[in-house]
């Protein structure tokens, strides 16, 4: 990878599960998940031997991870019998260790992988969206609360204000609300029985009044993400239930 082309973002390291490294009195995996399913993703071509069997856990001090084109991708891998199969993506990236570990925080770090089990398919042991498990080698001397320095390529992995970006996106409505009134959110809703299937309408203020299809009417977020992606696309990385929470506040502020 391009290291001149990194962002370095400050992270610090806090506990795990124990589970990817087996350590956890009450996992089910005394060999640790890695340890487990290495073989599974060596036959895809997927290396983990210059990783350590566990994960480094590092929590960002603000915002919200977003992940998109990963190095790797593998899915529905049937690593196990205790659960259904689970989908798994991998960045490359670098880590910058404090020299009371044995590093130096202005050197280029070293190489490590972003594992990311794909939450839709993880059963147990999610992270917060602040935090990323990476797989890295051994680094003797490092604790809960080390402060760390995370190499990432920002057009793929980036961090995000999610209160910020719904006040933005809020912004970004209002005006458009304003005019066209409940007729605005018609595009959005739920498709009815027997409605065609398609796209929505990229015209909002051109649909049927909303109080006529009655107060209960849902909004749909792949509708409004459709609509999004044309305009604002920036406002994608939220996450559905921040989009139709923003698109309902705006309906509650802006419609007389």
């Amino acid at each position: 990878m391009d290291e001149a082309s990194l962002r370095w973002v400050r992270c610090r390291l806090v506990a795990g599960h124990g589970v990817a490294s087996g350590r956890a009195a009450t996992s089910p995996y005394p060999a640790g998940t890695i340890h487990l399913q290495a073989p599974y993703f060596a036959a895809r071509g997927i290396d983990l031997s210059p990783f350590f069997a566990g994960t480094l856990n590092l929590e960002a001090a603000r915002g919200h991870w977003r992940l998109r084109d990963p190095d790797a991708r593998v899915e529905a891998l049937e690593w196990t019998d205790r659960h259904p199969p689970e989908t798994f993506s991998f960045w490359h990236c670098r880590l910058r260790v404090p020299a009371a570990a044995g590093g130096a925080v202005g050197s280029a770090g070293l190489a490590a992988l972003i594992y990311y089990p794909h939450p839709e398919t993880k059963r147990a042991h999610h992270q917060a969206p602040s935090c990323l498990e990476l797989l890295a080698p051994w680094i003797p001397g490092l604790h809960p609360g080390a402060e760390l320095e995370l190499g990432v390529d920002p057009r793929r992995c980036r961090l995000i204000d999610p209160a910020r970006l719904r006040a933005r996106l809020l912004e970004f409505l209002k005006f458009r609300v304003l005019a066209a009134q409940e007729e605005f959110f018609v595009a959005f809703l739920v498709p009815q029985p027997g409605e065609a299937p398609g796209p929505p309408d990229p015209r909002p203020c051109l649909a049927p009044a909303l109080a006529a299809l009655g107060p209960s009417a849902a909004l749909d977020s792949n509708r409004f993400r459709t609509w999004l992606q044309a305009l604002w696309p920036e406002a994608l990385d939220l996450d559905d239930a921040d989009l139709l929470a923003t698109l309902e506040l705006a309906c509650q502020l802006y419609v007389n």
